[in-house]
């Protein structure tokens, strides 16, 4: 047998050395070194090499265990059955042999059944019930001992502490995820952020960290909640045949299952279930990061066995990664619609979320400084959904001696005005007004965009276009355009010349809400311009409104009151008001709503599919009585409008016992208040 090259032994041992110390960051300090999709590739390149060079095998491998040993500030639990790790399929043809060997291994040649469980991104532990009293729990550690965190999964609410229902053996144990949700990691983020604490990276770094803290009232403080994937019991026989009835009995006795698992009849379903589940992701309230494929019956499990470190009747098939590492190599600062000046990073592109990602945000100079991010660092960069990527931590152990600092330019990068940072706002933003390219180009794609004056055929690159030749450098001189002046320019035909030419005639007379919203203020949103044209009826008595009398009217607060108040100050602004009404156009009054309007703060949500009305008509029509139009049920939902095929919202609605109207009863009130 020819000897090992050097070059491989050196990187195994470089591969090892890195692993055990990326184990440690992540499941001892809850501080990741790299992102999960990193460490992926680094174990998949030593699984590799260790099964091409079996000499160089070795029961420390970080392949042959689960993590590293747990910290001793936690007492000490052993496993009375391993915690062992899952291997991971990353294609449809990993998942495709997977199916095979597990036929081949069981002697069958029809499809085998599996459970589809969500993998949640969160923190594995293992709950024992005595007499159906909760009397200890573990973390998963290693995979053989873990830390003792009784005191404060005991916090959690999710979690039972006297298990429920018939049928509870005297000696159980659940296995399930720790997990924090979105909003709940948002709100926590938030919250440390402004008390000057740490923020976490992800919501997965976020669980770790919340459940190993020493004084359990702290994770009390945490929104913490669990899911169980798995039982185990002293006598089996106790228990069902298979994992679904197993995990059906566990949410009997009082567990949260996960209510996207599934059953799927050999590979070809499951690779349509992991489509599924994927194109779901983004919707759900918590991270995944794939999705666990389980063989269902028990006895087939127990005839598939185990392998040293995973089960060899499932499998983990990974999403793409939402988080990766890359460079900083460069920081720029763009100018928006409102004259935010905003840093954006300029990265060594990097596949991540599905996409090739060069450009990240980084905010503003308070992010900047939080972060402590230099042009050469190496970050961790996320991605989620359509979400603009953003750095999210600085890998301060790779900073280059030429990293350097990123300060606020004193000009603006578009028109040379200066760049002012108000006190107390974290927003840089340019002084150049509608004299800046940048703010003049975004203002009047605002202006003409669908929800404002909605000027079809006005896009992009018509603005860019018109704004470059000349031809517009306010939102008024849109309406002096003529045949002439389009037909010059290229790619402009007479059809298409004389169709913008309509669109614009026919954003002559807007309704007044449309009319606030396409200016521009800041923060001055639909809804909010909605509730100023009702209170106010006319542009005249916004404009001379004071703060106070701005503050009167539904969703606008001191500081929205300050920007309206702003807005309608400036010379330039008032000008440009007075160029609009020579240009002919002329923005319609509204009936102004005397008093409270019927449905005065109260939040309605709409769900399912409306036949007399589309979504859009039924919001405006709701917002017009006062309400407001929520996406999502809660305990301070006034009523719920269900149309056909409604789903979960309508159910949680019913379960809250929240006043549901069909779309006839909808259509009725509306028509009592003279809204059809």
């Amino acid at each position: 047998m020819s000897e090992t090259s050097p070059d491989i032994v050196r990187r195994v041992t470089e591969l090892r050395t890195a692993l055990d110390e990326h184990n440690y960051r992540y499941y001892v300090l809850d501080d990741p070194g790299i992102p999960d999709a990193e460490y992926d590739r680094l174990f998949r390149e030593l699984q590799e090499l260790e099964a091409k060079n079996p000499e160089l095998a070795s029961a420390n491998s970080p392949t042959q265990r689960v993590g590293t040993k747990a910290e001793t500030s936690f007492e000490k639990v052993v496993h009375r059955l391993p915690m062992l790790s899952l291997d991971n399929a990353f294609s449809d043809e990993e998942l495709r042999d997977f199916d095979r060997r597990v036929k081949e291994r069981l002697n069958v040649d029809t499809d085998v059944e599996y459970v589809c469980e969500p993998k949640l991104d969160g923190l594995a532990v293992s709950l024992h019930y005595e007499q159906g009293a909760l009397t200890r729990a573990a973390t998963r550690g290693d995979g053989y001992s873990g830390e003792d965190i009784t005191a404060n999964i005991r916090t959690i609410p999710s979690v039972p502490l006297l298990l429920r229902g018939e049928g509870v053996p005297d000696l159980v144990e659940i296995r399930g995820e720790v997990y924090m949700p979105r909003a709940g990691f948002e709100s926590l983020n938030t919250r440390l952020a402004g008390q000057g604490e740490k923020t976490f990276v992800n919501p997965r770094n976020a669980a770790a960290g919340s459940l190993r803290q020493k004084k359990s009232t702290v994770t009390a403080r945490r929104p913490l909640e669990m899911c169980a994937y798995s039982v185990a019991v002293t006598d089996e026989s106790l228990l069902p045949d298979t994992q679904w009835e197993n995990l059906k009995q566990v949410e009997r006795w009082g567990f949260r299952i996960n209510p996207e698992m599934r059953i799927a009849h050999g590979a070809t379903e499951c690779l349509q279930a992991y489509q599924e589940l994927m194109e779901k992701r983004e919707s759900l309230p918590y991270e995944i990061d794939g999705i666990v494929f389980k063989v269902n019956r028990l006895d087939q499990q127990q005839a598939l066995g185990f392998v040293s470190r995973a089960p060899r009747w499932a499998i983990a098939q990974k999403f793409p990664a939402q988080e990766e590492m890359t460079v900083i190599e460069d920081v720029e600062f763009q100018v928006g619609r409102t004259g935010a000046v905003t840093p954006v990073a300029r990265l060594k592109p990097v596949f991540v979320g599905g996409v090739t990602v060069s450009n990240a945000t980084l905010h503003n100079m308070d992010e900047i400084r939080r972060l402590d991010a230099r042009i050469g660092d190496t970050v961790f960069i996320r991605r989620a959904g359509d979400v603009i990527p953003k750095v999210v931590k600085v890998v301060t152990e790779k900073r280059p001696e030429h990293a350097q600092q990123v300060e606020l330019p004193g000009q603006c990068p578009a028109c040379g005005s200066d760049v002012i940072q108000i006190e107390g706002e974290v927003v840089a933003r340019c002084s150049g007004g509608l004299f800046c390219p940048a703010q003049r180009k975004e203002a009047i794609r605002h202006y003409a965009s669908r929800k404002a004056m909605d000027i079809e055929g006005l896009g992009d690159k018509w603005i860019d276009i018109l704004v470059d030749e000349g031809l517009v450098k306010t939102v008024a001189d849109i309406y002096r355009l003529t045949k002439q002046h389009l037909l010059r320019l290229e790619r402009m035909g007479e059809k298409s010349a004389g169709n913008l030419l309509d669109a614009i005639d026919g954003a002559r007379e807007p309704v007044l809400w449309r009319f606030l919203y396409a200016l521009g203020i800041r923060e001055v949103g639909e809804a909010t311009a909605k509730s100023l044209a009702s209170h106010f009826g006319t542009l005249e008595a916004v404009a001379e409104a004071d703060e106070d009398a701005l503050m009167e009217v539904t969703d606008v607060g001191p500081i929205v009151a300050g920007h309206i108040r702003s807005f309608f100050e400036q010379p330039h602004n008032r000008e440009t008001l007075e160029a609009l009404q020579e240009a002919g156009v002329r923005w319609q009054e509204e009936e102004r709503v005397a008093g409270d309007r019927p449905l005065q703060g109260q939040t309605w949500v709409l769900t399912g599919t409306l036949a007399e009305l589309t979504r859009s008509d039924a919001r405006e029509k709701l917002e017009a009585l006062g309400a407001k139009v929520a996406g999502s049920v809660s305990k301070k939902t006034a009523c719920v409008v269900a149309g056909e095929a409604a789903g979960s919202k309508l159910a949680k609605a019913e379960q809250l016992g929240i006043r549901v109207l069909d779309e006839p009863a909808l259509l009725e009130m509306l028509a009592e208040h003279h809204l059809l």
